[in-house]
């Protein structure tokens, strides 16, 4: 009688974790006008006017306001693009990226 020994088959599930997130945020400077950082944020992250004005304002009062949370890629391409925008007008406007906690 042969030993037949069966093993069961074990199964690995793997695990895909999301992307790590990565926030916008609108650095304020005294020289962009603020009608300009509204036209923006409205053209490049879909605001509505109230909300651009809110960003903005927030900005403003405190220095920096987190606009939104992307993944790394896209949050890297609307900070550069909105940053492009201020500079083809001649604005030192500013938009970072850093990743979300």
């Amino acid at each position: 009688m042969p030993d037949t020994v069966i093993k069961p088959k074990n199964r690995t599930k793997t695990k895909v974790e999301r992307p790590r997130l990565h926030k916008v945020i609108l650095v304020n400077d005294d020289f962009t006008p603020r009608e300009f950082v509204v036209t923006v944020l409205k053209a490049e992250f879909r605001m509505t006017d109230d909300q651009a004005y809110k960003v903005m304002l927030v900005a403003h009062q405190r220095g920096v306001c987190v606009v939104a949370v992307f993944a790394r890629d896209i949050a890297e391409t609307k900070a550069t693009r909105a940053t492009d925008a201020g500079r083809a007008k001649g604005y030192p406007l500013l938009f970072t990226t850093e990743p979300e906690e």
